[in-house]
């Protein structure tokens, strides 16, 4: 029993010695979209899939081409899926090329169906890499179109601050080009 005791004891002190990871937001993007007349078409944008790493709400470090840790100390909002689901909502909501966008439970004429690829900062090049692959699906479940979007930005330093910063300048990147390439179709 004292064995068991000394070590939740150990197993306590230890918990309380890790200090917290700081939580980082990502941002939609709020204008900038060409003006269309006329706005047509619902649009449901389902949950990213991903696999681990990208899976969760702790940020990717690519340290080799086979190797990947995580940003000690630091940690997404949410878990990476929903968040980047809830920034493309917004940003096409605020793109208003389309006449209406929101998650799956609503009527709409199409979805759009993601896939987060790549989502870290890459140390060998100090950049911040985002790559989404999209598929505008019909109501009917067909798939209509497709396309692999990527785009980077420079990370000058390795802190949580500069890593995000960059994390979500390249999402912002990446946003626009799907809000650019989607909303036509529809």
């Amino acid at each position: 029993m004292r064995l068991v005791l000394a070590a939740s004891a150990v197993w306590a002190l230890a918990a309380c010695s890790t200090p917290p990871r700081l939580n980082y937001d990502l941002s939609a993007i709020d204008g900038g979209f060409a003006a269309r007349a006329g706005r047509r078409g619902q649009l449901v944008i389902l949950e990213p899939t991903a696999i681990l790493p990208i899976a969760s709400n702790r940020i990717v470090v690519r340290t080799g081409a086979d190797v990947v840790a995580y940003l000690t100390g630091a940690q997404w909002a949410d878990q990476l899926p929903v968040l980047v689901q809830t920034r493309l909502i917004e940003t096409f909501q605020n793109a208003r090329l389309l006449r209406a966008v929101g998650r799956p439970g609503m009527l709409a004429d199409y979805s759009l169906r993601t896939d987060i690829r790549r989502f870290e900062l890459d140390v060998a090049g100090n950049q911040a890499v985002v790559e989404i692959s999209a598929q505008l699906v019909g109501s009917s479940g067909r798939i209509l179109a497709g396309k692999v979007f990527s785009a980077s930005a420079p990370a000058e330093r390795d802190d949580g601050p500069t890593i995000t910063r960059a994390l979500d300048a390249a999402l912002a990147d990446v946003m626009r080009q799907i809000v650019a390439w989607t909303a036509p179709q529809i």
